[in-house]
This record gives C-alpha cells, sequence and structure tokens, in this order.
C-alpha cells in the first residue's frame, strides 16, 4: 500500500489521459503488432483481424501523434510508408504486461 500513498492527483490525471489512449480499441492490438514485427500498414491489416482499414489509418496516426509509434517514410517508386515502436512505446508495453496478465488472471477466475 505505501505505493499507493506516493501517488498524487497529478500523477493521477497523467495516468487517465494515458489509459484512455491505450484503451481505445485497437490501440493495444496495433502496438503488440509493432512488437511482433509488423512495419507496413498491409502488415497491421493481416495481423489485427477485424480492423477496418479506416480505423487503422486513424489510430496510426493518433500513436504517431503522442510518440508511441514513429513514422518512417523510404524514398522508393512507389514510396513506402513503415512504422515502428518508438522507445516510449516499448516503454508503454512493458508496463502494460502486468495489466494485461492481471486481466487473463480475472477473466479466468470468472469462467468467462
Amino acid at each position: 500500500m505505501r505505493a499507493v500513498e506516493q501517488i498524487d492527483d497529478a500523477a493521477c490525471m497523467k495516468f487517465e489521459a494515458a489509459i484512455h489512449l491505450v484503451g481505445k480499441r485497437w490501440s493495444t492490438s496495433i502496438l503488440l503488432a509493432a512488437a511482433r514485427g509488423a512495419r507496413r500498414y498491409s502488415e497491421y491489416l493481416r495481423s489485427i483481424d477485424g480492423i477496418s482499414e479506416r480505423l487503422l489509418a486513424a489510430r496510426l496516426k493518433e500513436l504517431v501523434a503522442h510518440g508511441l509509434l514513429a513514422r518512417n517514410v523510404v524514398p522508393t517508386t512507389p514510396v513506402s510508408v513503415t512504422y515502428e515502436l518508438t522507445e516510449d512505446g516499448r516503454e508503454l508495453l512493458v508496463g502494460l504486461a502486468p495489466l494485461i496478465r492481471w486481466g487473463q488472471k480475472r477473466e479466468a477466475a470468472s469462467g468467462s
């Protein structure tokens, strides 16, 4: 409980903003796909079952804007665009791992 006592309201607000971003549908799936090696738009689309092209494009743009993914334009013909995890994105996934395990444990306990 000592760790909880050290958390102030400002830290809670920052945490809520982070959870809002990664809690958006598909955001975590995109970050996990990047960690597993997806680079090009089509690779993300293939590796994330059920995501629409429009929503993938919007989430990629959002994750780039928040510094969790880097967008790289390769000057080839045709132009190639790749996305990869930034250091912040990798750090976030490490921090999310305990929360993901907690969710799996709760789901297993409830039998759903």
